[in-house]
């Protein structure tokens, strides 16, 4: 295949429909969540993500799981983590079986703002995606996220 292959073209236009799509939907909720509850896009991953933790063996991630789950590096993650923290959202402590690593757990403040941003950020993925659904560029891409039954995000080990 060379570079003017018009199956690289075709693979290169979906590619940028579909990058589209994302930022576009990324942007509405944002702009959402920002407005109604002063969160991020990816705090309120970040806090969904971590309310999905339960106590027991395998039930507390590590940090690397957290930034594979939001999509960030580890020390981006970090970062993010701390702001969180500062705003009384999250809590880091110790793991009481190995004195080396930091669980990070939701704060009953954390999983309350959760709670209340989550129609927020509902209502604003669906408005993003019926805007969407008008552009024939995207509509099709539209669909298929429709047409999807993923089961919840399990967070990779």
């Amino acid at each position: 295949m060379t570079a003017t292959d018009p199956a690289l073209t075709a693979l290169a236009q979906g590619w940028c429909a579909l990058s589209l799509l994302h930022g576009r939907i990324e942007a509405h909720i944002e702009r959402a969540l920002q407005a109604g509850h002063d969160l991020s896009v990816r705090e309120y991953s970040l806090l969904d993500v971590l309310s999905r933790q339960h106590d027991g063996d395998g039930g507390h991630l590590q940090m690397k799981q957290v930034a594979d789950a939001v999509v960030l590096s580890q020390s981006a993650t970090t970062r993010l983590v701390t702001r969180l923290e500062d705003r009384g959202l999250l809590e880091r402590y110790l793991c009481p079986t190995d004195r080396r690593g930091i669980y990070t757990n939701v704060t009953e403040a954390g999983l309350r703002l959760l709670q209340e941003a989550r129609p927020t950020n509902d209502r604003a993925l669906r408005e993003a995606l019926d805007e969407a659904a008008r552009d024939p560029e995207l509509a099709p891409l539209v669909k298929v996220v429709e047409s999807l039954d993923v089961p919840a995000r399990k967070v990779p080990a």
